[in-house]
């Protein structure tokens, strides 16, 4: 009897070893990354995992001599180095540089999902502490390097985003919106903060975004989602998974976007004047999607999020059902590719780069964590037409690539992208610490007479 117990044990044992060998195997990517991009990406049945798909490229750094690649006819160099984890920039009427050295709040302790996610952070470059300031660069004689930089504010709160808007600089912590008073041409703030509004606080998803309207009178804030699909709960989903629209003298705000998981880089298309944003869609239905997007929205636009994704297709594994709002969710404008995590967004605007780069979008693309083989990881163009949208049938243009080395390790993750004012790009870097500085053959005559 107890021989028959312990081959019946060791069976059961085999049959549980093999099942979490098969939920461990990472979920291949069956298309090419441009299949899911575009106007009319694939969008792959879903391949529902219970244990992710792991493939966090370690974050080392660039050794002496190398940087990324910039396309043909471009050039790169480094703008600011040295910096502490680099995440977006913002550019003052005076050409000085605003960079917002900044990470995560800590986050929630315990439990074996917290754990993971501590790991996977510390190996893609994230684990380190948040300096919480925001540092003001110039580069005074032109030449593409900022040779000054002084601590603009400090004591923030995982300060992100940044906006002008008269003689008050605002600041998207993760917890509020809040200003400073500031003249163009100051090098340090010292007065204390004055809140406008509170913010839903850190989550899954901790980045505020911000965008000022063209007339000043209100500040769009980009609040990602507290979780993957609301498995924590709806009830921590609340002014998540949006866009709010925030009216400065009322200090009070509105949803103006709803049901869009994580967006991130917004900008205004100059043609148009529409907003646009780009979006970090939901994870473990397999490697090929769903696409994060780059979409134009307007208030009352709907995205899905939770319930569906890219349209209304319906993510299964969401409770409860919610069937009678998939009629009401709207398709993006294109895709960005599964995974990618598109975070920096900005129009060509007054960029000077040349030819193919004259109008469109500039995407910083921070790369995957668990898709096989990686993706993002570089600096995209999305080319655009004179009715302010991407040209139908163009696919993105690699501007910046080579983040990753021969290995698969990052020596650098791009993140937010911006113009500078002789119209070259700027990148931050948050695992080199490094702006770099991407330009065409005028921006390089320039510098050089300089």
């Amino acid at each position: 009897m107890r021989k028959h117990i312990l081959i019946f044990g060791g069976i059961l044992v085999l049959i549980a070893a093999a099942i979490l060998f098969y939920m461990t195997r990472p979920d291949r990517a069956r298309y090419e990354v441009e299949a899911v991009m575009g106007q009319a990406p694939k969008i792959a049945a879903p391949r529902t995992q219970t244990i992710p798909t792991v493939q966090v490229a370690e974050a080392i750094g660039w050794p002496a001599g190398r940087m990324p690649s910039a396309a043909q006819g471009l050039t790169v160099q480094p703008f600011a180095s040295g910096l502490d984890h680099p995440r977006w920039m913002y550019r003052l009427p005076n050409g000085d540089v605003l960079v917002a050295e900044t990470n995560s709040p800590p986050r929630e302790e315990g439990g074996i999902q917290n754990w993971v996610m501590k790991k996977l952070m510390g190996r893609a470059g994230a684990g380190v502490a948040s300096a919480n300031r925001i540092t003001l660069l110039r580069d005074a004689n032109g030449d593409g390097v900022a040779e000054a930089r002084s601590v603009l504010l400090d004591g923030l709160n995982s300060p992100f985003g940044m906006a002008l808007v008269g003689e008050h600089l605002y600041v998207g912590n993760t917890d509020a919106l809040v200003r400073f008073p500031f003249q163009v041409g100051q090098t340090r703030i010292t007065a204390p903060a004055e809140k406008i509004v509170d913010l839903p606080a850190a989550g899954n998803h901790w980045t505020r975004n911000i965008l000022a309207s063209e007339d000043g009178r209100f500040i769009y804030v980009a609040v990602g989602s507290d979780s993957n699909i609301g498995e924590k709960g709806m009830d921590r989903e609340t002014n998540r998974a949006a866009i709010l629209e925030v009216d400065i003298a009322a200090k009070r705000f509105r949803p103006y976007v709803t049901g869009i998981r994580n967006p991130v880089g917004m900008a205004i298309e100059p043609q148009t004047g529409a907003i646009w944003t780009v979006v970090n869609e939901r994870d473990m239905l397999g490697s090929d999607g769903p696409p994060d997007y780059l979409t134009r929205v307007q208030f009352g636009n709907y995205y899905g999020w939770p319930h569906s994704y890219f349209g209304g297709y319906v993510d299964e594994r969401v409770e409860p059902k919610r069937p009678d709002l998939r009629e009401y969710a709207a398709r993006p404008d294109y895709a960005l590719g599964p995974h990618t995590a598109s975070l920096g967004l900005t129009f060509a605007g007054d960029a000077r780069l040349g030819g193919p780069f004259a109008r469109g979008a500039f995407i910083g693309q921070h790369g995957s964590w668990n898709r096989v083989p990686p993706s993002g990881y570089k600096v995209v163009f999305v080319p655009f037409g004179d009715n302010g949208f991407p040209v139908r049938g163009q696919l993105p243009i690699d501007v910046l690539s080579g983040f990753l080395n021969e290995d698969g390790q990052a020596m650098g993750r791009p993140v937010g992208v911006i113009t500078d004012q002789l119209g070259a790009l700027l990148v931050a870097d948050d695992v080199g610490n490094v702006i770099w500085r991407v330009s065409g053959p005028r921006q390089a005559r320039a510098a050089t007479a300089n």
